[in-house]
């Protein structure tokens, strides 16, 4: 589960808009000049990936693809570093607030990106970065009607020529014995999957085009199918046999990428203790509940008033073997999602809980290119583009897997599973909190959206519907929704297990499964995912902890002013910047100020 984060690209349209920052909060006069190194950064950004840019809404160079070259990255490192200078100039606390939050977001973004060239360097090991890069070239002008037809038919074309050039970059970037196995065979299993979008959203139209460009088309799709097929020969022939490097980044790595990802005062340590405490506390949380369900079924029983370990796991995997017992069909995932949005949709203007936006949803099938690494996401259109489809997308059932595999997953999402997945991926999670942000006025601070906050509100949104009575108060819906935050919890511990602490995959199996009754299918998505990911699976339990604490203190400082439609509203109005910096502008308290590093220069 997850959001697909726009990258910090935008367009010149907006770049007149950055002025509105400054009516945000009480203007000075170094606003203006940070408004302009703002622009400077808006401006000079969007060249650098094309695919992103029109991800963002930036459509000026949707006949073009990334260069992945030498030259390119360091062009790119050489400009970030000529933009932490500049940025250093400034006594960000003369700012105005909303410009300080922008200020701080830009120097942290400066920080991380660059520390991602020179010393992460997934442009060197990961071909999932290009997978995703080729697909989304496609898929990012189809997919939403934000111009017409022909033009985005024609800028397909226009791509497709140019990848040849692209994947005989991406196979001179990329250092097969620096590649992890599983990076490998998961990029030989996605590289096709760009084809799919050719076949399902771009033959379909092609008898729309007069018959020079409908030519043109053909002859484009052409050059790429030969350009994918040999990719695809040299994914299974050179770079799977000789991938030789550790999923595992390691601790000094992993660290600076999770003080990057969080942005958050907590560390790993922390992490680590905080986790394994609300592991426990879930459980004892989930025991009542299961042993009100047991009681209904064996009014007689006695429990221990010290019941063992083993004994609480039992009466719980009883309360949860109920719930699995209401699958969805097999074929039927989509359409049940669908209900459930529309049943979060109503409850939530019902209990008047947040405002809902206008803004359309569709549940879709994921695309190939996507698979293989979470079930579901959401994509949001970029914030150019508010009113623009959003897709809630859904993985497929391998056609592959046993029935028992197919069983097993289908007990893993049965139908209540499937109400906290929507309200997760859709109401009130990412797609609204996502249709909120994309409205804040200050365009610059969307360039630098906060995995925590959007994950974190995400997943406070599962239990906040469950504690207003979703369901009508349904004990099972409760229970699995105490599973779904366990495995956040666990998803923050594996994450540190599998890059710091070498766990294994048959002890980070006994964690989902004993320790988060995970089912066996969704044990092994996640193993794989841990593998292919780093720190991205700590931003679920972080993000929810800042939550909570952001409304509690809230709750605290409103006193009896306090209105859950209200806080949710004003917590939702600033864009998707880390929550300490929402909970400053909810809070009015100072806003947390640090310089760019000094490695960036």
């Amino acid at each position: 589960m997850g959001l697909i984060m726009k990258a910090p690209l935008l367009t010149v349209a907006v770049i007149t808009l950055l002025a509105a920052q400054t009516s945000l909060g009480d203007a000075s006069p170094m606003d203006d000049e940070f408004a302009n190194l703002g622009q400077q950064y808006i401006e000079q950004s969007t060249a650098f990936s094309p695919v992103r840019a029109t991800d963002l809404g930036d459509h000026r160079f949707d006949d073009q693809l990334d260069q992945i070259s030498d030259e390119a990255r360091a062009k790119q490192i050489n400009w970030i570093r000529g933009l932490v200078i500049q940025l250093e100039k400034f006594d960000a606390s003369k700012l105005s607030r909303a410009n300080q939050v922008d200020y701080a977001l830009l120097a942290h973004a400066l920080d991380s990106r660059l520390w991602r060239l020179t010393e992460l360097q997934e442009w060197a090991w990961n071909p999932l970065v290009y997978t995703g890069l080729t697909g989304d070239s496609l898929y990012g002008l189809m997919a939403r009607d934000f111009a017409p037809e022909r033009q985005r038919l024609n800028n397909t074309a226009k791509r497709m020529q140019q990848f040849p050039r692209l994947l005989k970059q991406v196979r001179g970037t990329l250092t097969p014995a620096r590649v992890p196995a599983i990076h490998a065979e998961t990029a030989v299993a996605q590289n096709r999957g760009v084809l799919s979008i050719v076949d399902n959203m771009i033959r379909p139209r092609m008898d729309s085009l007069p018959a020079a460009e409908r030519k043109q088309l053909q002859d484009a799709i052409t050059i790429a199918e030969k350009a994918v097929a040999e990719h695809q020969e040299w994914l299974e022939a050179e770079l799977l046999p000789n991938a030789k490097g550790n999923f595992r980044i390691g601790r000094d790595q992993f660290d600076r990428k999770l003080s990057f990802t969080l942005h958050s005062p907590l560390t790993r340590e922390q992490i680590r203790d905080l986790g394994e405490r609300r592991v426990r506390e879930l459980h004892a949380q989930m025991y009542e509940i299961a042993k009100g369900l047991y009681r209904k079924a064996y009014p007689l029983t006695r429990f221990p008033e010290m019941p063992s370990d083993e004994y609480r796991r039992s009466i719980i995997r009883f309360g949860l073997e109920k719930a699995y017992a209401d699958a969805p069909a097999a074929d039927g995932i989509v359409e049940m999602a669908k209900q459930s949005a529309a049943s979060a949709t109503d409850f939530i203007r019902q209990k008047d809980l947040i405002t809902v936006m206008p803004d359309p949803l569709e549940i879709i099938i994921m695309p190939e290119f996507r698979q293989g690494v979470s079930l579901a996401y959401c994509d949001s259109p970029g914030p150019l583009e508010v009113g623009q489809k959003t897709f809630y997308a859904v993985s497929p059932i391998p056609a592959k897997w046993t029935d028992k595999q197919t069983e097993s997953f289908l007990r893993e999402y049965n139908t209540r599973s499937l109400d906290v997945l929507t309200i997760h991926e859709a109401l009130p999670g990412h797609f609204l909190q996502i249709a909120h942000a994309n409205r804040y006025p200050g365009k610059l601070r969307h360039l630098f959206q906060s995995g925590v906050f959007v994950e974190g509100w995400a997943v406070y949104t599962e239990w906040m519907m469950c504690e207003e009575g979703f369901r009508n108060d349904d004990p099972l819906l409760k229970l699995i929704t105490l599973k779904w935050y366990l495995r956040d919890v666990t998803n923050a511990l594996l994450d540190q297990a599998v890059h710091v602490d070498g766990i294994s995959r048959y002890d980070a199996m006994q964690l989902m499964v004993e320790d988060a009754f995970q089912e066996e299918r969704e044990a092994a998505g996640k193993w794989k995912r841990a593998q292919l990911t780093s720190a991205q699976l700590s931003t679920y339990f972080v993000g929810y902890l800042e939550q909570v604490e952001m409304r509690r203190e809230t709750e605290k400082t409103w006193g009896d002013r306090f209105n859950l439609k209200t806080y949710h509203d004003r917590a939702l109005s600033y864009g998707s910047p880390p929550p300490q910096f929402v909970r400053a502008l909810v809070l009015d308290e100072e806003i947390p100020l640090s310089k760019p590093s000094r490695e960036a220069n």
